[in-house]
């Protein structure tokens, strides 16, 4: 498993390397041109419970651009467990789609690889201006002081989903606003013989998005303020050996979930075998699997004590999807035609339905339709308790090397391994050895 683990970071690491002097995209050119300006290739990230639902949200939506422009999309929808590596080959190799979703926290990573447009003000004014974006979204689209590398798409936030019908049968009255409330309630739903929380121990992204809302709860953070990894300070060994706990001394994770990584902790909670879900702005998915909005509560994720905020209160990351083009694609004017339909107030209005995600346009985010209960929390939590994750151009190796070191300390732990607050920062040693020098 280590040796897997280091092969995959190390190939990672290869590719950030290589695409800092490779152009990506359709043309062979290094630069974009309008030589096919009647199709272009879209990849789209998995955003619902399946591919098959991505492409039955998405097409409409591109048969509707043709309709306008007369330019042919073609869609492929990409598992997140793909993503990033088919991001990086594109890169180096030169051929990729014209316009894809990223994820925004890989924003500035792929930025540094000079493959994508760059969304200075001209090109923000080919598309209605930067001011239309909220602040948040714009804060992870790249490396500050540089212009943006993507355009928001869709904007999410964390929170805990609460089974109503398992916390009655178990007593509870309420989420539980602190760690020790949640683990104290695991006991009460155990004894009624459901799961507690679900989780994708296999998921790299999914372990990255906890430890660092984690790591910020303890004062800590994966980064020094000039940049540079420092992964085994005592806040992040805390931090992380805080969430496996959750599976290897609490017990609240199900030992089983150290092998999710596709969705599989969301169908847990829509079946109603497990009474929490901490997850991305769910209730779309959720509502793809049968579940009725009135069978679960959302509430913010747990903080340490007190209330979400801040600093040391922070519970959730700022996430999202961003829409970026590959610089050298060879339809430069309708991909970026595309970017304005995709973000325009009425598009940002039925996409961001779909997806029960928040528009990061302001003025669609303002409309009535995402005032809902469920919206309001999340809403909340990115106006007032999330943060980015560091923006800085080592970022995507910082995923996948520390979120494949807790990938294995949740394999540790469902196997009946002690994990220790020594193994846990030997685990992160390893993680930041594998990041470039500095």
């Amino acid at each position: 498993m280590r040796s897997i683990r280091a092969a995959a970071v190390g190939a990672v690491t290869m590719s950030l390397a290589l695409a800092a002097t490779a152009c990506g995209g359709g043309s062979s050119t290094g630069g974009g041109s309008n030589d096919s300006p009647k199709t272009l290739t879209y990849w789209a990230s998995n955003q619902g419970a399946s591919i098959a639902i991505d492409k039955k949200v998405l097409q409409p939506e591109l048969d509707k651009f043709k309709k306008q422009t007369g330019i042919t999309v073609k869609l492929e929808v990409v598992p997140w467990s793909d993503l990033l590596n088919r991001i990086l080959t594109a890169t180096t190799s030169g051929q990729g789609p014209d316009v894809l979703n990223i994820g925004n926290t890989w924003s500035a990573s792929l930025q540094a690889t000079g493959a994508f447009l760059p969304w200075n003000a001209a090109n923000f004014a080919k598309i209605g201006g930067k001011d239309r974006f909220v602040d948040s979204a714009l804060g992870s689209t790249g490396a500050t002081g540089k212009d943006p590398a993507a355009v928001p798409l869709y904007s999410m936030a964390y929170a805990l989903y609460y089974n109503k019908q398992i916390f009655a049968d178990a007593g509870i009255s309420q989420p539980p606003a602190t760690w020790a409330e949640l683990v104290a309630d695991g006991k009460k739903i155990q004894a009624k013989g459901k799961q507690v929380l679900g989780a994708e121990g296999a998921n790299v992204s999914e372990n990255i998005h906890h430890t660092f809302v984690f790591a910020k709860q303890h004062g800590a953070d994966f980064f020094t303020a000039d940049g540079k990894a420092d992964f085994t300070n005592d806040g992040v060994v805390a931090a992380v050996k805080q969430y496996v706990d959750l599976m290897a001394k609490d017990k609240v994770i199900p030992v089983g979930n150290a092998e999710y990584a596709q969705n599989q902790s969301v169908s847990d909670f829509a079946k109603g075998k497990t009474a929490m879900l901490m997850w991305q702005s769910a209730s779309a998915n959720l509502k793809s699997q049968g579940m009725s909005d009135s069978a679960y509560g959302i509430a913010p994720i747990p903080v340490q004590s007190g209330t979400p905020g801040t600093g040391a209160q922070v519970d959730s990351m700022v996430a999202g999807i961003n829409l970026a083009v590959f610089k050298n694609t060879d339809n430069l004017d309708g991909s970026t035609k595309f970017v304005k339909f995709m973000t325009s107030d009425a598009e940002q209005k039925i996409l961001n339905t779909a997806y029960s995600s928040i528009p990061p346009v302001k003025a669609a985010q303002e409309d009535t339709a995402f005032n809902t209960p469920a919206n309001s929390v999340l809403k909340n939590t990115l106006a007032t308790s999330a943060a980015a994750l560091p923006q800085v151009a080592d970022e995507s190796q910082f995923e996948t090397a520390v979120g494949t070191a807790v990938k294995d300390l949740f394999a540790d732990a469902a196997a009946g391994r002690a994990v220790t607050t020594a193994s846990v920062k030997a685990e992160l040693e390893k993680a930041q050895q594998q990041m470039p020098a500095k």
